[in-house]
């Protein structure tokens, strides 16, 4: 089965669906503008972290905020997608700023995931997930892998 792509509003009221019936809820969240492995443990990871895992998608003006010109390769809609196709993803939303800061403010999941290119520290918005009494999770393998990368090699070939 499918993860559900839902707005904020509606992914709000599943949440709370899921809360009250004692589930807990990851979060994790990028652009996955060209899929890799790297991306698959990334959200593997998180799924282990909670009950249910939530991913948030960078808009498509984030992405070229954040990337550069040229991206996405992949507009928003078809990324959510492949995203709630993969094992362990429950939900998946697409959230317009560059940080989802906000959304996970507005969200509150018991564990916030990044990965490996973070420690606890570093995350961004570890300030806001502590704020309301979540946790911060680094999962995944090593950052060796990046769709920039990718890109670039495909251009070279």
């Amino acid at each position: 089965m499918n993860a559900h792509v839902l707005d904020e509003r509606d992914l709000a009221d599943a949440l709370a669906r899921e809360r009250a019936a004692g589930r807990t809820i990851a979060f994790a969240n990028g652009c996955f503008d060209v899929l890799h492995v790297g991306h698959i443990r990334y959200l593997q990871g998180a799924a282990k972290e909670a009950d249910i895992l939530v991913v948030g998608v960078n808009g498509d003006e984030s992405v070229c905020e954040l990337k550069g010109p040229g991206r996405p390769v992949m507009n928003e809609a078809e990324r959510a997608e492949i995203i709630s196709a993969i094992r362990g993803v429950s939900y998946v939303t697409i959230f317009r700023e560059r940080s989802p800061a906000r959304l996970i403010g507005a969200l509150k999941p018991d564990v916030h995931c990044k990965g490996t290119d973070y420690t606890p520290d570093s995350v961004p918005e570890a300030e806001v997930v502590k704020s309301y009494g979540g946790r911060v999770a680094i999962v995944g393998d090593p950052k060796d892998h990046s769709t920039t990368e990718l890109l670039e090699k495909l251009r070279q070939r």
